[in-house]
């Protein structure tokens, strides 16, 4: 029989335990974050909004072990991120996370396909199988004859969604993204939006978004604010 506690803990993807942040610069401290505690399940999609300068993307970058907290804890998939060394935070990065931001961040140097392919080669996957699961992703998210093309060369929609593509081709248990639609017109951020929803289902990658569009907020399945450093759930 298996033990309903282990399952509850397996449902769970992330857990943020009390995070602070404080930033010191010489006798100046300031405090952005001060008890911000969530968890988030499987195939969950979660909107964290709040006002500008709250400190939504400083929450997301330590959840994301990007950025160091003052004290608290996240958890990964059952993984401390503070008991882990540098290196291998980064294999829980690629392993378990993907990152969509603001601005797309592709390398404009590469094609789309070598964009997308970049996570995949980096946790050691050869480059067949890499080209592969990139263009079955590309063609998901429209840009199958796009392939072949630079940053550049595509739109900033087109440049958004192999964003996404690259975040979700080493199929993460969860994505973070900050702000994610925020350098779109509004017809292009609904298509973005409506396509990260859809890979949600069909994948069961859980969402992490934070941002300051309160429809779009509202389609996700819950909603948090974050107000003078701590988190509170939004009815």
């Amino acid at each position: 029989m298996s033990n309903p506690m282990t399952n509850a803990s397996q449902d769970i993807v992330l857990r943020a335990s009390h995070i602070a942040k404080t930033y010191e610069e010489g006798d100046l401290r300031t405090k952005v974050l001060s008890d911000a505690s969530f968890t988030l399940k499987r195939g969950e999609t979660l909107a964290i909004v709040g006002a500008s300068g709250s400190g939504k993307s400083t929450l997301l970058h330590i959840i994301g072990g990007l950025d160091t907290l003052t004290s608290g804890e996240v958890e990964v998939e059952g993984r401390l991120l503070s008991k882990l060394s540098d290196a291998e935070r980064g294999r829980v990065r690629n392993k378990s996370l993907g990152f969509i931001y603001q601005f797309h961040h592709l390398l404009p140097e590469f094609t789309a396909m070598e964009n997308v392919c970049m996570p995949l080669l980096i946790r050691g996957t050869n480059i067949a199988d890499a080209q592969k699961q990139a263009k079955v992703l590309l063609e998901r998210v429209g840009l199958g004859q796009r392939l072949e093309h630079k940053p550049g060369e595509l739109s900033g929609g087109e440049r958004q969604r192999c964003a996404v593509a690259r975040a979700l081709v080493t199929r993460p248990s969860c994505v973070l993204g900050d702000e994610p639609t925020g350098n779109l017109d509004e017809d292009n951020a609904a298509q973005v939006y409506a396509l990260m929803l859809e890979l949600n289902r069909e994948i069961g990658t859980s969402f992490i978004l934070v941002t300051h569009d309160s429809r779009l907020a509202k389609r996700m399945d819950r909603t948090l604010e974050l107000h003078n450093g701590e988190l509170r759930e939004k009815v």
